[in-house]
């Protein structure tokens, strides 16, 4: 979900991330945090349906819920992705780990 331009955005005016924290007013910045809380909602629910999906068709063949692998690719996605956008990289991998371990507990009890 892209957030949509503002008024000021459209008509030519300065873009949010054009201004200083002290151009920008409180309320503005905290509008912007409950916009990128709901995405990243949005994204781990997107996530969360594919991993379901992933984990039926692992049930359907016969694999085990848990591919070391796997995990080891995606941490180190992680890991890459949150260097390019210079987070701190074991916050991002922290997460991830999380995300994998709740879908993987989520695997065990459907099955």
């Amino acid at each position: 979900m892209t957030r949509e331009p503002t008024d000021t955005e459209t008509d030519g005016g300065i873009d949010d991330e054009d201004r200083t924290p002290e151009e920008m007013d409180l309320d503005e910045l905290r509008e912007e945090i409950r916009t990128i809380d709901q995405e990243i909602v949005e994204l781990i629910a997107q996530r969360t349906y594919v991993a379901d999906t992933i984990a039926a068709v692992k049930d359907e063949r016969g694999l085990p819920t848990t591919d070391e692998k796997q995990e080891q690719q995606v941490m180190e996605r992680a890991g890459n992705n949150a260097e390019q956008f210079d987070v701190d990289a074991n916050l991002v991998k922290a997460i991830f780990r999380l995300l994998i371990e709740l879908n993987k507990v989520e695997q065990r009890e459907n099955r």
